[in-house]
């Protein structure tokens, strides 16, 4: 795992990617390369920095050039071992064990037709001596980033966006992006938070010549994977996730997991410890008041339960942050506005692992989205027979939930919030109810909120969101739902935070769910095989019964999240206070003052929740500073 950046036809391209890669420090803080080559009438240059995971000697480094081509590549190929075995059959000689230089032979043998062949995480720019061309790409799922600039015939790319905002100094803010982070409180891979700059797609690949020309390609596609799989028939799901996570395990250092105490990262960690035996874990727990304020369950009694039943040595750690100095490092790091705090659980894990000599992770990221596991998918299909309730009924009981608090002075009342939050889409039509279900305004609170010169705006990010849920051909609501996660809510947030928040603490974090074979065995799987009397992700649940403890497998849902509420009322008020009064998003009039005022009295006077919606105007308005700052 590691950084990259590079310039290709660009002004002062050498001194550019050095500035980029320097930027990108942390990602690779175990060595660092640059590769320049000459390309038509300019100059191409590749930058490098290195995190050793495999082939820890110089074999590994790069960038790597062999048979006239230049790589340089972040990622991981877990079937990087298999590929060799091809290639050595059909002649292809090696130098070292890295799969860096699988990846570069790959190339020369198979070109653009190697994408499809590849199992793993990666973003990578590879030069071809012979032509001059360049070409960029990124994994199937979106696990790694890539975002580039391109200006006439000249294109630079980095996989962060900090480094090219950094370096370019004149990238423009684009509202719109602004506006759909608003929404969902992250910005959806498919825009950027700066107007010039740009994400290449998962599962994509662009080229450039000498001459200018572009090529674009797709080379694998979440939507159409999805709807083959409904062909498929039966999966044994255990054996697909079982081999996932073995392959996972791929490493020349040492490897640990997340261990919640939920299903999904206990389900890898018993998975892993079967191959890995000894393995090691880590949690975390809260200050007991933070806890009991958010009303969160107490996971910690049940990562020690799956830590001593497998043998892991488990790492606890208690998370009291300093979030006023935390706010401005997270926002920093996750390049664009993202409110989701889960990101400071990630940080904080990651570097005690680091800081334990540890480099590399197991994460169960993307199990819910592909299993059905968020309250979301249970709620709207609970939904579906709430609509059949006769509105007589429905009436009187969205007026009692209405006048229930959310929390007092003391405590919490979770299941107020989901109430509320249920009532609130129930009786939508399919597409507005899921949109609801996970968002953070419907269409008037939004607007509301917003400049009125930003309405337009708003209802483009709506009709987006319409446009990308109904862009399949599925005639299963409940995988409907998880397919429009994983092509929204799992690159645009979950893997996004996961990515920026691990490398800040030079983490390779890996997601045996966000597996190519993984998926198409989910989507197999009917929707009544994942959501049944009434309970979410019953696949992965019956997949895991036979290795976990049943209390694991069926215990309620726990929270990868942080005690919002307690910090927004204690340690961050004065801040909140700041921002409503006298922050640059009111005052260049992006932002209403007097909607988020009403946002902060609802919240102080508990009946409705809304820490999660004002955390994430504190994230935005540190990160417009940031970026306004020229």
């Amino acid at each position: 795992m590691c950084g990259i950046a590079g310039a290709y036809l660009w002004p002062d391209g050498g001194p550019v990617t050095d500035r980029l890669t320097k930027i990108l420090a942390h990602r690779g803080p175990d060595g660092s390369g640059r590769y320049s080559h000459a390309a038509g009438d300019g100059e191409v240059h590749l930058g490098h920095r290195r995190l050793s995971i495999i082939d820890l000697t110089e074999t590994g480094a790069q960038p790597m050039v062999a048979d006239g081509l230049a790589l340089t590549y972040n990622g991981e190929l877990y079937n990087a071992p298999e590929l060799r075995r091809v290639l050595e059959a059909e002649g292809v000689r090696f130098r070292g064990t890295s799969d860096t230089e699988v990846l570069l032979r790959a190339w020369r043998r198979w070109g653009v037709d190697c994408l499809p062949r590849l199992r793993g995480m990666f973003a990578f720019a590879v030069f071809d001596e012979r032509t001059g061309e360049l070409t960029v790409a990124r994994d199937q799922l979106g696990i790694k980033p890539l975002f580039y600039v391109r200006r006439g015939a000249g294109l630079v790319f980095a996989s962060e966006l900090k480094a090219l905002a950094t370096e370019l100094g004149d990238l423009t803010v684009d509202d719109a992006a602004l506006v759909a982070s608003l929404l969902y409180y992250w910005v959806p891979d498919s825009r950027c938070a700066y107007r010039e700059a740009e994400k290449l797609p998962p599962g994509s690949w662009l080229s450039i010549k000498p001459n200018g020309e572009v090529a674009r390609g797709t080379y694998w596609s979440l939507r159409d994977v999805a709807a083959e799989a409904q062909h498929v028939g039966h999966v044994d799901l255990a054996a697909v996730v079982e081999e996932s996570t073995k392959a996972h395990l791929l490493s020349d250092v040492p490897v640990a997991t997340f261990l919640s105490g939920g299903l999904d990262s206990s389900y890898l960690t018993a998975l892993a410890a079967r191959h890995s035996p000894g393995i090691s874990a880590y949690t975390i727990g809260f200050r007991a008041e933070d806890a009991k304020f958010e009303a969160m369950p107490d996971d910690l009694k049940y990562a020690r339960i799956v830590a001593e039943k497998f043998g892991v040595d488990l790492h606890e750690i208690e998370i009291a942050p300093q979030v006023l100095d935390l706010l401005p490092k997270m926002t920093y790091h996750l390049d664009e506005p993202i409110g989701d705090p889960a990101a400071i659980n990630t940080f904080l894990i990651c570097t005690a692992a680091r800081e334990a000599g540890v480099k590399v992770m197991l994460s169960g990221m993307g199990a819910d989205e592909l299993f059905a596991g968020y309250r979301k998918h249970l709620a709207n299909t609970l939904a579906l027979r709430y609509q059949q309730v006769p509105s007589a009924v429905r009436r009187p009981v969205k007026s009692v939930v209405d006048r229930l608090p959310v929390a007092t002075a003391k405590r919490g009342y979770r299941s107020v919030r989901f109430a509320k939050r249920f009532l609130s889409f129930a009786e939508l039509p399919e597409e507005t109810a899921f949109r609801r279900s996970y968002t953070m305004y419907d269409r008037t609170e939004l607007r509301d909120l917003l400049s009125p010169d930003l309405g337009a705006t708003v209802d483009d990010v709506l009709t987006e969101h319409a446009d990308t849920y109904h862009d399949n051909s599925l005639s299963d609501f409940v995988n409907r739902m998880c397919l429009a996660d994983a092509r929204l809510f799992l690159p645009g947030l979950n893997l996004t935070y996961t990515d920026r928040s691990s490398m800040a603490a030079s983490t390779e974090v890996r997601v045996p769910f966000v597996d190519v074979e993984v998926v198409k065995a989910a989507f197999a799987l009917p929707g009544a095989a994942k959501i049944a009397r009434r309970q979410g992700k019953v696949a992965l649940k019956k997949a895991a019964d036979s290795i976990l403890p049943s209390e694991i497998v069926y215990r309620p849902k726990g929270l990868f999240s942080a005690p919002l509420r307690a910090w927004m009322s204690r340690d961050l008020a004065p801040l909140v206070r700041e921002v409503v009064n006298d922050g640059l998003l009111v005052r260049n009039g992006f932002l209403r003052r007097e909607a988020l005022q009403q946002l902060v009295d609802e919240d102080a006077t508990g009946q409705q929740d809304r820490s999660k919606h004002l955390w994430h105007v504190l994230t935005l308005e540190h990160w417009y500073r940031a970026a306004t700052d020229k």
